[in-house]
């Protein structure tokens, strides 16, 4: 059974930056990708939508709305994956979700001021 817990959230600056991590302790979560997504204040959770992916071997994906400020990276011997979120914006504000084939953790809040 695959649990996934997310972690990292808070609240900065705009400009500012956090760094999500999402962590399982099934034994499969380093051979599958990881992908984070977002939700946004008021919107439904089938409105999620996709921010980056990182492949089992490191490959990486990004949504255009990126633009170069995220990164995303794993360390399969930690069973991790994160999301290094740099230059955050006020639009950026949501709950971040991680997932793994179908599978979802519960999220992270992710608040922009100013």
């Amino acid at each position: 059974q695959m649990y996934l817990a997310e972690s990292g959230g808070g609240s900065v600056e705009r400009g500012g930056s956090l760094r999500l991590t999402c962590s399982s302790s099934a034994a499969s979560f380093r051979y599958n990708a990881v992908s984070w997504y977002r939700q946004t204040p008021g919107s439904r959770h089938d409105q999620r939508e996709l921010v980056a992916t990182v492949g089992s071997y490191g490959s990486q994906k990004y949504a255009d709305f990126v633009q170069g400020r995220f990164a995303v990276t794993r360390d399969s011997a930690k069973n991790t994956a994160y999301l290094q979120m740099n230059n955050l914006q006020p639009e950026d504000t949501a709950t971040y979700y991680c997932k793994v084939v179908n599978k979802w953790g519960p999220g992270t809040q992710v608040t922009v001021r100013g």
